[in-house]
Parts: C-alpha cells; structure tokens; sequence
C-alpha cells in the first residue's frame, strides 16, 4: 500500500458518491466496480431513467427540478454524499470538477476528494493565473495575453498582435467550456460573447 505526503498509509475506499452524470458518470462507476468499490449516483428530475442514475449501485435524487442546477449544489451534493455513507466523492469532469469550494467542503465534511487539493484548484481555476505560474516554473507556454481582455476590442487587438488564428478562453472554467478557435477577424466578437456566456453558463 503506498503512503501519503505525510507518511501515513491512506484509508481505502469503499464508497463513492459520483457528483456527474452522464458519460462521464458511467466511466467512473465502471472503474469503480472493478475495484470494487460501491458506487452512488446522484440526478437531477430530468435524468432519473439515465444510465448513469441505473448503473450505480444507488441512487439519489437531488433537489430541485431544475437539469443542471442540483449539479452545481455543493452543500446538496456533500450532504448527500454524508448521509449514504460516502468515504469519497468524485466530480467527473466539469460542473464541480475544478471547483476549489466544492474540494474544499468534501474536506471539512471527511470525505475523500478524487482531484487535485483546493490550493490546485484555486490555482489552476483561473487559467491566467495558471499560465502565469507555468511561465514562473520556466514551462514553455503558446504565445498568448498574461491580462484579461474585459472586452471585444481588446481581444481583437491582442489577436491582432498575435495573429490569426488565435484561440479564445474564458479565464475561468475547464473542460473545454468557455474555448473558441478563430480563423477570421470577423468572426472574433461572436466568439468572444460564446466564450463568455458558456463559462458563464457552466461555472
């Protein structure tokens, strides 16, 4: 068995609660059955009869009949997590998966977090920040803006300097939210506000 940072021999698992759902959600509870560990699933009302919900070996519906919502409820999704018995939570990939508060509540409330520490996370959330701590480490990184551009114009004259084709990113979010390729000027405002309001959306 190995060992954490600390020296200590870490707890195994034997229960998670799989905060996705989804493709994503179904890869994980696979993974899990074969070691072994009891898998809970959580839903929103829309996606009670979605494998994801049918694969685990539970289920829980979350509040609320909203169908993204109950995804992005952390005190819903710790709660829940706690009260089946849950030694662990995994976030899958986007809703919570890079949310530091969300790593941060699974912590105080015992269990498991299957991702990167809150610190990480806080770090790598914001990916100016984490563009800037790469280049700090001497990690070769793509040419690109180290400040924020708040609006179309400032995107187009960083574009501008940099030259087409250029790919737009929200500061914030991950999995591949909040992202656009543009090969064209005038496509770049367009993009821009599909930028924003998807990692506005997501996150």
């Amino acid at each position: 068995m190995t060992t954490d940072k600390t020296g200590a021999a870490p707890r195994p698992l034997t229960k998670l609660l799989i905060a996705n759902r989804g493709e994503i959600a179904i890869r994980i509870a696979r993974a899990a059955a074969g070691l072994g560990i009891h898998t809970v699933a959580v839903y929103a009302e829309a996606d009670g009869q979605a494998l994801h919900a049918r694969l685990c070996d539970d289920a829980v519906a979350l509040p609320g009949s909203d169908p993204l919502a109950p995804y992005l409820d952390i005190d819903a999704l710790v709660a829940t997590a706690t009260a089946h018995g849950c030694d662990a939570v995994h976030p899958g990939y986007g809703f919570l998966s890079e949310n530091a508060a969300f790593a941060q509540a699974c912590g105080a409330a015992g269990l498991t977090f299957v991702g990167p520490s809150p610190a990480a996370l806080t770090l790598f959330g914001d990916k100016l920040a984490a563009r800037n701590f790469a280049s700090a480490q001497s990690v070769p990184v793509l040419p690109g803006g180290d400040t924020p551009c708040g609006d179309v114009a400032a995107a187009q004259a960083q574009a501008e300097s940099l030259g087409l084709p250029v790919m737009l990113k929200a500061a914030g979010g991950g999995g591949g939210r909040g992202m656009r390729r543009v090969y064209a000027m005038e496509d770049l405002a367009e993009a821009f506000e599909r930028c924003r309001s998807e990692a506005a959306g997501a996150f």
